[in-house]
């Protein structure tokens, strides 16, 4: 037997190493299922609120539907979405994620691959610039990017919106993207580019698939950040194009106590990021390991 084929055998471990081996990885998934339970629990509470009556509500906590399951309906959600508020406000949190998501990871992508594998004048420079946008906070940039949508009378309208939300998504998508690119071998472009393969061959056809991983992360950044965001959203907003956040907003403000209302509402607008945060857990998985193997 060689030294290699040496080195590849495991001890056989002894039936008490056997044992404690298995309670560790026990004791693990027990902490790990702890930690998920309560993880989960104000979103179920909150599910189990939206599925009750205002009444049922006021007179006792959610946990009662375990004991009294007739408590459970679906007319919250009716209401909620025979109101028009909602269900356009709803539709403008769509017309502003999705388009915000699509161009920032685009552009992104783009000016990371120039970054990490083509040369041009002033690039390091630019590099720095776009490193050094990462530290603007948005709070500063929201009164003079105001004033400019006012002057160009995009101000109040979803394209006001989804320009800022570009605006500010880019920094950390170049620099995101710019660092996953470098890892790819060198060998790999430059024989593609013997062959005759363009640049916008080589992105679109390498580049992107290779990048997937990180591409998908970001895009889950992004679209949860998008989604989610209310400060820029009530500034930039009117009543005709506000998303959910600001409109559960505006609800809370005149209806306080239909908890039944606001937990629908609520669930509804949590529920779009978590299932795109699912489709996409497994490229997120492979981003993050990629990243530790480096």
């Amino acid at each position: 037997m060689t030294a290699a084929e040496l080195s590849i055998v495991k001890p056989k471990l002894t039936p008490a190493q056997k044992v404690v081996r298995a309670l560790n990885n026990s004791v693990v998934n027990v902490v790990l299922a702890i930690v998920a339970i309560f993880w989960l629990v104000p979103t179920v509470g909150l599910l189990l609120t939206s599925l009750r009556s205002s009444g049922d509500n006021a007179a006792s906590g959610w946990w009662q539907v375990f004991t009294k399951p007739a408590q459970l309906t679906l007319d919250n959600y009716a209401n909620l979405l025979s109101n028009p508020t909602i269900t356009g406000s709803f539709w403008n949190t769509v017309v502003i994620a999705v388009p915000s998501t699509v161009l920032v990871v685009l552009l992104g992508a783009l000016a990371g691959y120039a970054f990490a594998w083509l040369d041009f004048p002033g690039r390091d420079w630019l590099l720095i610039a776009v490193i050094v946008l990462l530290a603007v906070p948005i709070q500063v940039a929201l009164i003079p990017l105001a004033r400019l949508f006012g002057q160009l009378g995009i101000f109040g309208s979803v394209v006001g919106v989804i320009l800022f939300h570009v605006a500010f998504g880019l920094p950390f998508a170049i620099f995101l993207l710019r660092n996953f690119f470098t890892q790819f071998p060198s060998e790999l472009l430059e024989a593609a580019r013997v062959d005759g393969a363009s640049e916008w061959q080589i992105f679109f056809r390498m580049i992107l698939p290779l990048g997937l991983p990180a591409i998908a992360s970001l895009a889950i950044f992004q679209f949860l950040w998008t989604w989610n965001d209310m400060l820029v959203a009530l500034i930039f907003t009117n009543a005709q194009s506000m998303p959910l956040t600001v409109a559960i907003q505006s609800q809370l403000r005149q209806f306080g106590s239909n908890i039944d209302v606001l937990s629908a509402g609520a669930f509804l607008s949590m529920i779009v990021p978590l299932i795109v945060f699912f489709a996409f857990q497994r490229y997120f998985v492979q981003a993050l390991l990629a990243g530790s193997q480096k």
